[in-house]
């Protein structure tokens, strides 16, 4: 199969991931974090508060924040609506900066709850640590003997699962009591709350929706997936050269449509911010539907163009009316019953809100 697009980046990309909604794309080029509109290939926004390459990038879940991981041993959370509100010559603060880890950042992950979800962060340090996005607080930070490669958590948020060096996937539980702020994670003890089957660094982890199932991919060239009850193994993938990511998602309805191709080409995306002079294709058409500050685009907008063909089609569907006048007649008629209706029901609405209003207190 050919590709929809290829798309040049200002650099290597290090780092990408979509937000859930499906509007936006975040790259991760050397220390920049840059932000797309999927719909336009617009460039939004390219933000530069990170010291050293970026790691890692993920959404929140209802799209409204983004974290960043990089090698400079900081996680920031960025507010999405501030990001595009902010003017191209100004650079938005991130809403928390998270300096904690000593050595760079390897994974993150967030959990469920948009603003108030509780996202991993795993570093080299040899710590996995779960924070509080609404308030920026440290709520977890776990050590073991190796440095953390990856990091995620299931739906359910009761365990942590932590992706080692040597290739050990820990289990960790978030609900365990006593509770303790910085906690330890003993090998000997805990024997029975680890992975035990790749023989490299682990690189990425997922979990199903139903928390029963954990994937992993490793730089052994194996992907495997693991009962997370039992801890065994349920079935090894290989491949030719070290995993990099890896990832359960829900079969889309029309996967296995031969018909269920795309129908809109995915737009360039641009390598100059959305409103400079030397953005790329000043003309380009797409969706100008978007948070952030409004910009007059040239041409004719999706929105319009939507417009546009429904007036047509209403057009050419009044034309064949007219051929047909009893059918016409009809129409009309029942058009002007439901408008009555609608009117009756209205002036009630308005009678009951009038009586409730006027009503003299007790």
């Amino acid at each position: 199969d050919q590709l929809q697009q290829k798309i040049i980046c200002p650099g290597p990309v290090t780092c990408l991931t979509a937000s859930p909604n499906g509007l936006y794309i975040l790259a991760g080029v050397a220390e920049s974090i840059y932000l797309w509109e999927v719909s336009n290939g617009n460039l939004l926004a390219i933000l530069n508060r990170h010291y050293q390459d970026l790691t890692c990038l993920c959404f929140t879940d209802d799209s409204s924040h983004f974290l960043s991981g990089a090698k400079d041993c900081l996680a920031l959370v960025w507010n999405l609506y501030n990001v595009l509100q902010a003017e191209p010559s100004q650079i938005p603060d991130p809403r928390h900066v998270w300096s904690r880890h000593s050595l760079p950042i390897t994974d993150l992950c967030c959990g469920f709850g948009g603003p108030l979800a509780r996202a991993a962060t795993a570093s080299l340090d040899q710590t996995a640590k779960l924070w509080e996005i609404s308030s920026g607080e440290l709520l977890l930070s776990v050590l073991f003997d190796v440095g953390i490669m990856a990091v995620t958590l299931d739906l359910s948020e009761y365990h942590m699962f932590c992706g080692g060096m040597d290739g050990s996937i820990f289990q960790v539980d978030l609900c365990a009591w006593p509770v303790q702020r910085d906690r330890t994670f003993q090998t000997e003890r805990e024997n029975g709350k680890i992975f035990k089957g790749h023989r490299n660094q682990v690189t990425c982890l997922s979990v199903s929706t139903d928390g029963s199932l954990l994937l992993s991919g490793s730089h052994d060239e194996t992907v495997r997936l693991w009962d997370i009850q039992s801890k065994q193994c349920l079935k090894t993938m290989n491949h030719k050269g070290p995993v990099t990511n890896a990832f359960i998602v829900l079969a889309p309805a029309n996967m296995f449509n031969p018909d269920g191709k795309p129908s809109v080409p995915l737009p360039k995306f641009s390598r100059h911010l959305h409103g400079t002079e030397s953005s790329d294709e000043p003309g380009t058409e797409g969706v100008t539907l978007r948070l952030g500050l409004h910009q007059q685009e040239p041409g004719q907008s999706y929105l319009e163009k939507a417009e546009r063909m429904y007036s047509q089609m209403h057009s050419t569907r009044e034309k064949n009316l007219v051929g047909d006048q009893e059918h016409l007649t009809i129409q009309v008629s029942e058009l002007e019953e439901e408008v009555s209706n609608l009117r009756k029901i209205n002036k009630d609405l308005f009678d009951f809100s009038t009586r409730i209003i006027t009503k003299p207190a007790k």
